[in-house]
């Protein structure tokens, strides 16, 4: 990439209309960071053996679900309702986004979900906000395997719920992701996690205080995410040439 393509990145990074996007991002990734962390820490609260009650699993999994379907709606007009930085990289992969642009993404995600969980930890005092963990039994690498594949199929919904060729399927796009993560919650929760969002990953350890395993929450999603863009856009669902132009100014759905 030459300078002067750099440099238009970059304007190109910063007019109103993408500052409105990265302030949607920062919003939409606060409210799921709050709604999945406070859904943890009131789990623990009332439930002091949260590891062998199901129901706290079934509370945090509807919280994501909720969390996430609610996050994608209120900002998917405005920036494309990423609200997880394994969408944004699948997004700058299958040619959707300048890298320069998922930078700004990730910052916006990643603050995001650092001031949910910090407005969790001032608020409740004495509570610790609580990470994604793996289980005793797993190794980081399987972990990070289990990780990839949630997170594949939580992007590759997305990509489908995003695509304008859906017509009017596409207004149900953001409950159909929140259902796609719920489900990835209940079904590996106690193994990996089911986290499939570096951003909160990240932010919840930086409030808690614990790093541990953060590769496993970034290298999975993103190299699962990565499969999930490549594959919907040109196995799958591939774009034709008179899709290009709605493709290149209506990535994102309608609600």
């Amino acid at each position: 990439m030459s300078s002067t393509s750099f440099t238009a990145r970059i304007h190109e990074s910063i007019t109103p209309n993408s500052l409105r996007a990265y302030l949607a991002e920062f919003i939409s990734t606060f409210v799921f960071a709050l709604a999945v962390a406070g859904s943890s820490m009131s789990s623990r609260k009332l439930m002091p053996d949260v590891n062998s009650d199901l129901s706290s699993l079934v509370a945090v999994a509807i919280a994501g679900a909720f969390g996430l379907a609610s996050a994608v709606y209120i900002s998917v007009n405005t920036s494309g309702g990423h609200v997880n930085p394994a969408v944004t990289f699948a997004k700058v992969v299958s040619g959707h986004m300048p890298f320069v642009t998922a930078i700004f993404y990730w910052i916006s995600q990643i603050l995001g979900a650092i001031m949910g969980c910090l407005l969790l930890k001032i608020t409740t005092v004495e509570h610790n906000v609580t990470t994604p963990a793996i289980a005793q039994e797993m190794t980081g690498f399987g972990a990070s395997i289990l990780e990839g594949f949630l997170t594949f199929g939580l992007v590759y919904t997305v990509f489908v719920a995003s695509d304008p060729r859906q017509g009017h399927m596409a207004s149900t796009g953001p409950l159909m992701i929140g259902l796609m993560a719920g489900a990835n919650i209940l079904a590996t929760r106690p193994f990996s996690g089911g986290c499939m969002n570096p951003a909160y990953a990240f932010g919840s350890a930086a409030i808690a205080g614990t790093f541990k395993n953060q590769a496993v929450y970034w290298l999975g999603p993103l190299f699962g995410a990565a499969i999930a863009g490549l594959l919907f856009g040109n196995m799958v669902f591939p774009v034709q040439d008179s899709d290009c132009t709605t493709r290149d100014t209506q990535d994102g759905f309608r609600v």
